[in-house]
């Protein structure tokens, strides 16, 4: 099976990763690490390469980021609730988790964007509150490119060692990325169908 997932990566090639990574910062529904570990497991076979990998899979992670941050931006702090409210199923997101990233970005500065990059949750929501609270826009891309292009070479290192041991470990990996991947659509799905606002 990994050997299917892994083709279909190397067949989409770059502008295929890069796609994949608008996809997963925007609508989420395949995490990066999957994306860019496949990634790196097709570099060990020498069906794509390391550099522009990383290039692609990061100018991805910052098009689909700078969305959020679009969208917090002209929307502001305030016209961004209805927004949320009526959407909010879909992002499995309500308006107090806005408030509550709001208030952290306030506290601790702009640097967060750099450092939330490298932290599974918030990496891409961070983006809203940077945009409401009106960050430059060369200063969010530079942070974002920067904390992602280093989260990037460590997922693509990562698969690009499982790939390079690849017929020992395929046994193990296959079926844990099949896993890995069915319960993050269950569990996505499941957050949809259960959500609840807390008013």
């Amino acid at each position: 099976m990994t050997d299917i997932i892994v083709n279909m990566i190397a067949w989409g090639g770059y502008i295929g990763i890069f796609l994949l990574m608008v996809i997963e910062n925007v609508f989420p529904p395949i995490p990066s690490e999957v994306i860019m570990g496949l990634g790196g497991m097709a570099v060990a076979r020498g069906q794509m390469e390391m550099v522009p990998l990383i290039l692609w899979g990061t100018a991805g992670t910052v098009v689909g980021n700078y969305f959020w941050y679009e969208l917090g931006r002209r929307f502001g702090y305030r016209r961004l609730r209805p927004f949320v409210d009526r959407w909010g199923r879909w992002l499995t997101l309500e308006w107090h988790d806005v408030e509550k990233l709001h208030a952290f970005f306030q506290r601790h500065g702009q640097w967060v964007v750099f450092v939330v990059r490298f932290m599974p949750a918030g990496r891409t929501i961070i983006s809203l509150p940077a945009g409401m609270a009106c960050m430059p826009h060369w200063r969010f891309i530079i942070w974002t490119a920067a904390g992602s292009t280093i989260w990037n070479i460590i997922l693509a290192g990562a698969g690009y060692y499982l790939g390079a041991n690849f017929h020992e470990l395929d046994r193990y990996i296959g079926p844990a990325a099949v896993a890995t991947m069915v319960g993050i659509i269950v569990f996505y799905l499941y957050r949809v169908i259960t959500w609840r606002p807390r008013a």
